[in-house]
Order: C-alpha cells, then sequence, then structure tokens
C-alpha cells in the first residue's frame, strides 16, 4: 500500500484535531524544510525514526552503455540515504505474521 502526503496530512488532521487544510500546509512545509535541508547537503536525525544525509558518489570515468556498448563518462553526484533508527529497524526485522 501506498500511502501519499494527502493520506499523511489526514492522519496529522485526526492525531492533531487540525483543520484538513492546516495539516497539509504543516505536511508540506515539513517536507519542504526537510528537502532543503538536504539540498544544502545537510544531515536530518529524527530520534526513534531515522537519519536521512546526502553522500557523494565517485566519477566513473569508464561505464558501458548496455545497449549501445559505448563506453560514457558518469560524473560524480549527490544521492540521499536513508538509515532507519533503532526502533524503526527493530520493528522492521520482526517476522511477519498471518
Amino acid at each position: 500500500m501506498t500511502i501519499t502526503k494527502k493520506d499523511l496530512a489526514l492522519k496529522v488532521n485526526e492525531v492533531t484535531g487540525l483543520r484538513k487544510n492546516m495539516s497539509a500546509k504543516v505536511v508540506d512545509a515539513l517536507f519542504a524544510s526537510m528537502r532543503d535541508t538536504l539540498i544544502e547537503g545537510n544531515r536530518i536525525e529524527i530520534r526513534g525514526f531515522g537519519v536521512f544525509e546526502v553522500k557523494d558518489t565517485k566519477p566513473k570515468p569508464a561505464a558501458r552503455n548496455p545497449r549501445t556498448g559505448e563506453i560514457i563518462y558518469v560524473p560524480a553526484r549527490r544521492k540521499t540515504h536513508f538509515k532507519p533508527g533503532k526502533l524503526l529497524k527493530k520493528e522492521l526485522h520482526k517476522p511477519l505474521e498471518e
């Protein structure tokens, strides 16, 4: 099942009692702040949930295009990485109940 930003806003609405449009603004503001923080290259640590960080990749001077076989250069770039916290990892590692 996929949860959308709208679904998260409805959950915030249920928990906090805020109006739906205010909950949506809160969720949008949170994600915008997180996005801006990661773009700046900073680390986001949310206790009990996990850590979002930006990591640099190495350039690949001799990568190959699998379709054409042509050798291409892939420059270094940045990528996001998520490391789950202890509580989340513990819950995810539990066996599935059927």
